[in-house]
């Protein structure tokens, strides 16, 4: 195999918006012109579901409701009056709300400022907040973002040690739910709510809810008159959130131009409706997932940003695609199993890890390079004669590219101006429209998640059982028990092994008032009290 394609070949395979200023280029794909063509109608059927979905149609039937992230950038196109009205109004209430703590007017209730902000979320309801407070902070910003992200209280105190006690005075708290239920997300707000209580603050006149309107977090903000509270709609899913309230209103508040990341987005919007498949940068990467991977996801999606600011953009696209496409059944309800793995990190640092096995070990994945062409707002000194680090980056990039190709290993690369609002809005929504696409061409529903819901379900059984456990371990009055005593006698013998992993957990922390006697794991005895 020669060590780079044909100059042909190449200007055969670039796509370039002069909008944006994203070009994308799949030359290196091994995607011949047959294969492509046999795509053609596929993807045009594709392009007019998308249609029918940006015009209001429902997308998610086992919910009855529909999916209109793409309105939260152009309203123009929303299917009513209300929802139009809906998403103008909400840009400009928290414009105005911005607009308010900015100057104090707003202020928290033992600082002159807000300083600090606190967003509490899961999912893409953190994930889309943390990739653009990662991508565009600066040391202007008015704001400095931290994130409660997972129930883990180490994590949690972590996060509160960091601001301490007088950063606590001046942050203001963002609780993101949209049902306003999510267990992580409530356990956050609660330990959140807990530090203000000890440092003397009322956690109300720092509190700000997204959430959806008549959820119970929406009834609790109201009711304990927080700050302010900003609606998350039935019709925009978690993972495609971030031009909603969810993203706008964090980004906003850190001094981010989120009219720019807007029109960033809507601009790849328009760009990715082309009604030629090979004019569409949407459809082709998602003809490109469907060839490398059979149509089967055989492949993983790699994924290579070299620039530092985009190193959460993997770890958000693992739940942009594996949650929308990784699906037991198919619209007919046939089982499928089908889904599309991703992992990635920021290059050039995988030079120094995972690059070796895509060279040389199994050819089970394709890359997905972004570069990005601005190195930097400032001047560059030259680490070598003629040669800047930026140089060297995109060194790295062009000669890992290279090296995988000469071993027939399949890439893309994704080129974008900057990383600026307008820039990683654009690849946001080139992400999302690419997997609604690759949903239509595997005929699965891309908007729904029955696999979390049944993850949520079998948790809330799991602590059921604990609260078994401990009921047992209180009434039987000091007493120890085997892990095999206690699942008899709380009714699951055919869960011993749950109940051995609940004891151990509360065994290893003394507050919970669960003490166990001997060292080896399967012959310990439990007890109430240490």
């Amino acid at each position: 195999m020669p060590d780079s394609v044909s100059w042909t070949g190449f200007r055969r395979s670039l796509l370039f918006d002069p909008k944006t200023c994203f070009r994308l280029d799949f030359s290196r794909m091994g995607a011949g012109s047959d294969s492509i063509e046999r795509m053609d109608a596929p993807l045009r059927k594709a392009l007019e579901a998308m249609r029918d979905l940006e015009k209001g149609g429902i997308a998610n039937p086992d919910e009855n409701r529909m999916v209109g992230h793409y309105w939260l950038r152009d309203p123009e196109l929303a299917p009513t009056a209300d929802i139009r009205r809906a998403i103008e109004e909400t840009r400009d209430r928290i414009k105005d709300f911005v607009a308010h703590v900015n100057c104090g007017e707003i202020r928290p209730k033992k600082a002159r400022l807000f300083r600090n902000l606190l967003v509490i979320g899961i999912g893409g309801s953190a994930l889309g907040p943390q990739l653009v407070a990662s991508a565009l902070s600066t040391p202007d910003d008015r704001m400095r973002p931290f994130f409660l992200d997972n129930t883990d209280p180490d994590g949690m105190d972590r996060i509160f040690a960091a601001l301490g006690p007088s950063g606590l005075k001046s942050t203001l708290t963002i609780v993101i739910s949209k049902s306003g239920g999510t267990k992580e997300t409530r356990n956050g707000m609660l330990e959140a709510a807990e530090a203000y209580r000890r440092a003397g603050i009322p956690f109300a006149q720092h509190a700000v809810a997204v959430t959806s309107e008549g959820s119970q977090l929406d009834g609790q903000a109201r009711d304990e008159k927080w700050l302010a509270r900003f609606p998350m709609w039935d019709w925009v899913g978690g993972r495609t959130s971030v031009t909603s309230a969810v993203g706008l209103l964090p980004a906003a508040l850190q001094g981010i131009d989120t009219d720019a990341f807007l029109d960033g987005a809507a601009a790849m919007d328009v760009w990715t409706r082309a009604a030629d498949p090979r004019a569409n940068p949407a459809a082709m990467l998602a003809a490109m997932w469907h060839l490398a991977g059979d149509g089967r996801g055989c492949r993983d999606m790699v994924i290579i940003p070299y620039k530092d600011r985009l190193e959460l953009f993997a770890k958000y696209l693992q739940q942009l695609v594996m949650e929308s496409l990784g699906k037991e059944k198919d619209l007919a309800g046939s089982i499928v199993n089908q889904g599309l793995s991703v992992y990635g990190n920021k290059g050039s640092t995988d030079q120094h890890s995972y690059i070796q096995q895509l060279r040389d070990g199994l050819d089970n994945f394709f890359v997905t390079f972004i570069q990005v062409l601005r190195d930097r707002e400032g001047k560059s000194i030259e680490v070598e004669p003629g040669i800047t680090s930026g140089d060297y980056l995109l060194g790295f990039l062009l000669g890992t590219r290279r090296a995988l190709y000469e071993k027939g290993r399949r890439s893309m690369t994704v080129t974008m101006p900057d990383v600026s609002p307008a820039s990683l809005g654009a690849l946001i929504a080139l992400y999302e429209r690419a997997v609604g696409l690759y949903a239509s061409l595997i005929n699965v529903n891309a908007y729904h998640q029955p696999g979390v819901e049944a993850g949520k379900k079998a948790a809330g059984e799991i602590l059921a059982l604990q609260r078994r456990v401990l009921d047992f371990l209180k009434s039987a009055g000091g007493r120890g028990a085997t892990v095999e005593e206690i699942a008899k006698a709380v009714g699951a013998e055919d869960d011993t092994e749950t109940v051995f992993h609940l004891l151990e957990h509360l065994a290893a922390n003394p507050d919970r008032g669960v003490g166990a006697e001997g060292s080896a794991p399967f012959d310990r005895r439990y007890r109430a009290g240490r």
